[in-house]
């Protein structure tokens, strides 16, 4: 009976890893979206002032 305790104990390790993968991954995903700039901000473009005076 001995046998079957060390792939149980492994399976539960793994069950454990997987469980603590998928909360880092989740913190990651909420920080990131904490983090994350609107479209409308990251796409919003202003003329530089080189760019004026080269024109004018």
């Amino acid at each position: 009976m001995s046998s079957h305790q060390p792939e149980q104990a492994r399976s539960r390790g793994e069950r454990i890893q997987e469980a603590e993968r998928e909360a880092a991954r989740r913190r990651i995903l909420e920080l990131a979206e904490a983090e994350r700039v609107p479209l409308d901000e990251a796409t919003r473009t202003v003329p530089g002032r080189r760019w004026r005076r080269e024109r004018g």
